[in-house]
């Protein structure tokens, strides 16, 4: 079962991989984002995703955006635990940092918008959540240290250390369809009301394989054959138990058939053989156990899920000033496993994909408020937050009450507009999580960030625009050391840049 909760460490550690936003939700929608992340109160094309209802007051006729945006991320654990030093590879340290690289080679985005009078009839395609695969090659620190403590519990019977090998690939996309119509009941106010169809699909593969145990003064050999000999090593024990015992039985019926008192020799040597028989009995079941484990491990899952939710927004213009709201209700998501484990266990992490199993994965609700503030007609200054109603969604094992509170962005920018063809932009956003150490583990995990975005965006002519942007996200560290061992502690951090270019034709 120990063995169990390696592969299933390794399934758990995929997440999404261009995340600027929630937990759970992608932001960075459009090259505008990535050039000026202070999209909620912009009027623009994006604003399809950003501030839907501010796209009531483009020009009429018929718009439509096209995005491209490559992420590279890495995730960087350093874990330290004590049965670590019994590892070939970590030269007897107890402290060794797991990475996971995560590529999104193509993260596409389609805004589209139909002006006519008062209405903006509009369409969005995204990837709201997920967007690429992460691989951690060595594995994680959380299964590695299961085959270390199974290597010091078989201690007894000659094992000094191990050796293994771990490899984890995670794919993971949520794909956004967006309708919605927008109103502009005046020349300043308008709204909009639509509706988002989220389709989830994620593969988990996991690999376990070469594992080996050192035997004292023989070197490493590998699993099965450890299982096998120490399997012979039990049986004969046992077989000699059984015959002492028989022997020291024996003893004990004929001076009870004499009626004799039984000496105390006989049945202190009755106690001793009665628990030696225990203790190899209890041995023997975990060998069995862990018999199946002997050629090493190799698990396929799948999930798929569909969601729809309500999306409103209002969009008021005074003057030099621009103000915008949207909110985005709860996208429930229940995804369906089609997995390699068809039992139930006892481990729940096991049952999370379990085939069959639905998962609760939902997209938490989220408001966003913006500001822009044009002080000369060149230049525009914008401001936003975001709030992610976690705490109010579904996840597996309820998860999210593990949270402090709900998260939080802040962001700022502004763009200049060089002359009638080139602008240039720059903004920042600052995400704050409500993270706990009963939250946090190496499977899945996100910190607190900073994000810069610059670029810029060249209209070659009135019907098409170019776009370029570059987004750079800075995470702070995060030490947990809330564990039930002594000695046992996790530093958690992130890198993630995106870099994206599209283009705007308006007809």
């Amino acid at each position: 079962m120990k063995t169990k909760k390696i592969l299933i460490s390794l399934l758990l550690a995929a997440a999404t991989t261009a995340n600027a936003g929630g937990i759970l939700t992608n932001t960075n929608q459009s090259i505008d984002f990535l050039r000026n992340p202070a999209r909620d109160a912009a009027i623009g094309l994006d604003g399809v995703y950003s501030n839907p209802a501010g796209v009531a007051f483009l020009p009429e006729g018929f718009h439509l955006g096209l995005n491209w945006q490559y992420a590279h991320q890495t995730r960087t654990i350093t874990s330290t635990n004590p049965v670590f030093a019994l590892g070939r590879k970590n030269s007897g340290l107890t402290t060794k940092q797991f990475e996971g690289v995560a590529d999104a080679a193509c993260i596409p985005s389609i805004q589209m918008a139909f002006n006519h009078g008062k209405f903006s009839h509009q369409f969005n395609f995204s990837v709201p959540g997920g967007g690429g695969k992460c691989e951690f090659a060595d594995g994680l620190g959380s299964f590695e240290s299961v085959v270390g403590s199974i290597a010091h519990q078989l201690n007894p019977l000659g094992a000094e250390g191990y050796d293994m090998d771990g490899f984890m690939q995670g794919r993971q996309y949520y794909f956004g369809f967006q309708l919605g119509t927008a109103y502009k009941v005046n020349d300043n106010f308008s709204l909009y009301g639509g509706l988002r169809l989220l389709y989830g699909t994620a593969t988990y593969k996991a690999k376990i394989s070469n594992i080996q145990v050192k035997m004292a003064g023989n070197g490493y050999v590998d699993f099965g054959s450890f299982l096998s000999g120490a399997t012979a090593t039990i049986d004969a024990g046992l077989q000699q138990v059984a015959a002492g015992l028989q022997q020291v039985n024996a003893g004990i019926a004929q001076y009870q058939a004499a009626g004799a008192p039984v000496p105390a020799e006989l049945t202190a040597q009755l106690t001793t053989l009665q628990g030696k028989q225990a203790q190899l009995e209890s041995t023997r079941g975990t060998l069995d156990q862990l018999q199946k484990y002997s050629q090493g491990v190799n698990l396929l899952c799948n999930q798929t899920s569909l969601g729809v939710a309500p999306i409103v927004g209002i969009d008021y213009r005074l003057g030099k000033w621009n103000f915008a709201a949207k909110y985005e209700f709860k996208t429930q998501i229940r995804m369906k496993n089609e997995s390699t484990v068809n039992e139930a266990s006892e481990i729940p992490a096991v049952n999370k994909f379990r085939d069959g199993e639905e998962v609760n994965e939902d997209q938490p609700a989220q408001l966003a408020l913006g500001l822009q503030w044009t002080p000369v007609d060149d230049i525009r200054l914008n401001a936003g937050w975001h709030h992610y109603f976690d705490k109010d969604a579904e996840w597996y094992n309820n998860t999210q009450r593990l949270l402090d509170h709900n998260t939080n962005e802040f962001l700022m920018g502004a763009e200049w507009d060089i002359n009638d063809r080139l602008t240039l932009s720059l903004g920042a956003q600052i995400t704050c999580y409500g993270l706990s150490d009963q939250y946090m583990n190496d499977m899945s995990f996100v910190t607190s960030s900073y994000s810069i975005g610059l670029g810029g965006r060249y209209k070659l002519s009135d019907a098409v625009t170019l776009k370029a942007g570059y987004f750079t996200t800075s995470y702070e560290d995060y030490e947990r050391k809330d564990y039930p061992t002594a000695g046992v502690s996790d530093n958690f951090t992130r890198t993630n840049r995106v870099l994206g270019i599209g283009c705007d034709i308006n007809l």
